[in-house]
């Protein structure tokens, strides 16, 4: 009887186990249409996963198989390969219409393209006569994966579905679907979600670590990169990938897919302020068109839902405000859930949000935009055809001019052509009456040199053009999702100017992309070769010439021969120091050349006839240092990813990435600082990419004396960002330089601030991300190759105070009033931020510290200030 028992009851326990499992997919409650007539040879997603769609996640292969299956299923789908991730996986979209359509894409595509620069009677014709063309950015962030299981369902819907509404919406018609912008960051994250959920009872705690992703997360791609902030300059192969693509189409409407926190409820448009001043004034009504279809599935299916509140559109970089840039309605939505959702969770207020149902929410506005979309066929066409002629443009800008002799300069006109925009250059000199000046802001009387890059904005990318290149794009509100500024000849550092009057130059149309094309002068020189530092890939051929173990020094001052001049940091190799390499070395030198696109000059004698001698010792010998970057938390994955990118990719130098995960001495036999079983006296410079006040947990007074004396020892630390601050005498032991904090406001007002009025408040004593004029010593080997005008990019407060504990090498304008170039900054933080350094050296031992308070290689596009990283890493060590 008791055996008898027990079972009864250990079974009675099992049924209650099972009765209390939640309940991961809802089938009835967000079920897919489930009246539509269907065309059965066509197979649904649950039919070829073989599980319903929001049970598990799927695997980025798999997904692509199913849209094979499906194209090859479907006369109406066509399956599309544009390129490749970094990690070798297929970027796809899927363009899908009616079957009469797709016999005749082509066609269609072509005419559609003729409306950029149609009259008015050829656009009204094509009008009439083209379906519109709607297009959707699924899973852009690796880690908010629910749109991309989505994707499947609605392209099988448009593909298998019979019904009279559904006909006539294809026939009217082209969609085009990206079905996951970011497969290396899906895979990443589905890959460990998959090895940590709980196989019994699903985790819906939100504690529970399948809801806990590690770093960096799976939202970046492979180099730790924000894609949704790459739309504009294509830094990465997905972004030139589908930006490419995209262009082929120009649709009149897109929609960028995102999910947020698992507590927040589904964002659809229309977004909050600031907003791009310069789209058309209809573009908000548009946005609440299509927010309003999604508003009234969400009323219908009880879904909650917000808008006009929390994004904004402000920055042109996104996937939602790219596409308006370029004459779409381009939109957002954000489902609730992102990483920590898995497939279900518990949310603040005791609901179970499933992924079942972040997949039906993005399905529903999906295919509620398709509906709206071919509703208002001509509408739309008719809106992205007043869009693209230049004569609606809201800027009296005629043209921008910029150098063809900067360091990014050919960058910048790629940028432009990979956007669609005409670029020319001026085959003579030409003058222009009134040219403003980026650096100035002042318009004088000026003659342009030949060779000089000529963008006008009469052309059909005007709206785009004047949305990247203004100097100062109008702020309605200081409280921003992103960035208050991005101009690209300011990102660059480029001597720029635009004109508001007419021009008149002898120029031509570039029409290929810019790459520099190495050159060797003097390939047999007897003496030395000598590679100017200024040029763009000149640390990439250091970086060559390593590898290849030469021998190398580094100009302490400029010098000349009489016929040619070099700057401070410009290259040396010497055969008489490299003379083991005697039989390879003319051949080396041209193969660096040719690879780096870096001219190189040789020299049959090493005397010259200003600055030092070739061989005189102060040029000093740089040899390949041990370099070592901190990972994992406390440090910021995007910085640590940006610096890793431009050694790994654009440098070509290997940096170990090392984790922080054990700090103290280990059972290794060797003696010293331990980062994870690494050794820090294995390193001759070490990295530390943000990390903020976190980093005084994590180097205790035990860590600090040992990476003080490691650098005292000669080892080089580079401190970016918020690590700056905890070397300086406020936050640690290790130096005297002294940081200057913002100003702590003890006004009347802030004591009787209204709950109402914070966010504006303290919104507008931050500064988000603003252009700065900043003075930069050139002499400091910090600065080797930089100019000594800069744009530095500004978010915070934080500064350093000059002194002479150590070396400024670059600080802010002194003047507040000639500070701020673009973006925003109240004028209380323009007095405090004013002659104050943001970078600096503080010599310590034999070794230094290097401070980097902004960020040199922001997002890979502010660029301007990044030869002080590579010369952090590559040329202190030596001096």
């Amino acid at each position: 009887m008791k055996r008898i028992s027990l079972t009864f009851l250990f079974s009675g326990m099992f049924l209650l186990m099972s009765y209390a499992q939640p309940q991961v997919v809802d089938q009835e409650r967000f079920a897919f249409e489930p009246n539509l007539e269907i065309n059965p040879d066509i197979p649904p997603p649950s039919q070829f996963l073989d599980y319903q769609l929001g049970e598990n996640f799927t695997g980025y292969a798999h997904i692509v198989q199913y849209y094979k299956q499906l194209a090859a299923k479907s006369p109406r789908v066509v399956y599309n390969e544009y390129g490749a991730t970094y990690e070798g996986r297929p970027l796809v979209n899927l363009v899908i219409s009616s079957e009469e359509n797709i016999q005749n894409i082509d066609e269609i595509q072509q005419t559609h393209l003729k409306l950029l620069t149609a009259s008015e009677s050829e656009a009204q014709t094509i009008i009439d006569n083209q379906p519109v063309f709607t297009s959707f950015s699924y899973n852009i962030h690796g880690n908010e994966a629910s749109s991309s299981e989505a994707a499947m369902q609605v392209a099988y819907r448009m593909a298998a579905a019979t019904d009279a509404e559904t006909l006539d919406i294809l026939k009217n018609s082209m969609i085009i679907m990206y079905i996951c912008i970011n497969p290396d960051g899906r895979d990443r994250y589905v890959y460990w979600y998959k090895s940590m959920k709980r196989l019994g009872r699903p985790g819906i705690e939100p504690k529970d670590l399948e809801h806990f992703e590690g770093w960096p997360g799976g939202r970046t791609n492979h180099y730790w990169f924000d894609l949704n902030r790459d739309w504009i300059w294509g830094v990465h192969p997905e972004s030139r990938g589908h930006t490419g693509e995209y262009q082929n189409w120009m649709p009149q409407v897109h929609v960028d897919y995102h999910e947020q926190g698992y507590n927040s409820n589904y964002f659809t448009m229309p977004g909050t302020t600031p907003r791009n001043k310069l789209l058309p004034d209809s573009y908000e009504s548009w946005s609440k068109v299509f927010g309003d279809a999604n508003v009234a599935q969400f009323d219908k299916h009880q879904i909650n839902y917000f808008t006009r509140d929390a994004f904004d559109f402000f920055y042109p970089g996104y996937g939602s405000s790219w596409p308006s840039v370029m004459g779409a309605i381009g939109m957002l939505t954000e489902q609730g859930g992102h990483s920590a959702g898995g497939r279900i969770v518990e949310t603040n207020d005791g609901y179970h949000l499933t992924l079942r149902q972040r997949i039906f929410d993005h399905y529903t506005t999906s295919i509620a935009t398709i509906k709206a979309s071919a509703a208002n066929q001509k509408e739309l066409l008719s809106y992205s055809y007043n869009a693209w002629k230049p004569s609606n443009s809201k800027t009296s800008t005629k043209a921008y001019f910029f150098s063809d002799q900067d360091m990014y300069t050919d960058e910048v006109v790629n940028v432009l052509k990979r956007n669609g925009v005409k670029v020319y250059q001026a085959n003579s000199n030409f003058q222009i009456a009134s040219a403003k000046d980026y650096r100035t802001g002042s318009s004088v009387k000026k003659t342009f040199p030949k060779g000089t890059f000529i963008v006008p904005t009469d052309q059909p990318r005007s709206l785009f053009i004047n949305s990247i290149m203004e100097r100062n794009m109008t702020i309605e509100d200081s409280v921003m999702y992103d960035m208050a500024t991005w101009s690209a000849p300011i990102a660059y550092n480029l001597d720029a100017w635009s004109t508001n009057g007419s021009f008149s130059a002898d120029m031509t149309e570039v029409d290929d992309m810019l790459a520099s094309t190495g050159e060797v002068i003097n390939p047999n020189a007897r003496y030395a070769y000598v590679i100017d530092w200024a040029q763009r890939d000149a640390p990439k051929a250091l970086a060559k010439l390593w590898a290849k173990k030469y021998n190398v020094r580094s100009a302490e001052e400029p010098f000349s021969d009489g016929n040619m001049s070099f700057p401070a940091g410009s290259l040396i190799i010497l055969k008489g120091r490299n003379r083991e390499k005697a039989n390879n070395i003319e051949e080396d030198i041209k193969a660096i050349s040719n690879e780096t696109g870096v001219r190189i000059v040789g020299f049959n004698s090493g005397r010259m006839l200003t600055g030092m001698d070739l061989a005189n010792s102060g040029n000093r010998p740089i040899k390949q240092p041990r370099i070592a970057m901190m990972v994992d938390p406390p440090f910021s994955s995007y910085t640590g990813g940006q610096i890793y990118f431009l050694f790994d990719w654009v440098t070509e130098l290997s940096i170990e990435r090392i984790r922080t995960t054990a700090l103290e001495q280990t059972s290794l036999p060797k003696q010293g600082f331990r980062f994870g079983g690494a050794d820090l006296n294995d390193y001759d410079v070490l990295i530390l990419p943000g990390g903020g006040a976190s980093l005084k947990a994590l180097f205790g007074e035990k860590q600090q004396e040992q990476i003080k004396e490691w650098v005292q020892n000669g080892g080089t630390l580079i401190a970016t960002e918020s690590a700056t601050e905890f070397f300086t005498k406020e936050n640690s032991d290790i130096t005297e330089v002294e940081l200057k904090k913002s100003p702590k406001d003890s006004s009347e007002e802030r004591s009787y601030l209204k709950y109402a009025d914070r966010e504006d408040y303290f919104g507008k004593r931050r500064v988000p991300g603003s252009a700065m004029n900043a003075i930069i010593d050139t002499t400091h080997p910090l600065a080797f190759g930089v100019k000594s005008n800069l744009y530095s990019l500004r978010f915070g407060n934080n500064v350093l105070q000059p002194s002479d504990k150590f070396q400024t090498v670059g600080y802010y304008h002194k003047d507040p009033s000639k500070l701020l170039v673009a973006g925003y900054a109240s004028e209380e933080n323009l007095n405090h931020i004013s002659g104050q350094a943001f970078a600096g050296v503080a010599n310590l031992g034999q070794g230094k510290i290097v401070y980097l308070v902004d960020n040199t290689q922001y997002r890979m596009f502010w660029l301007g200030p990044s030869r002080m990283m590579q010369n952090a890493v590559m040329l202190l060590p030596g001096f």
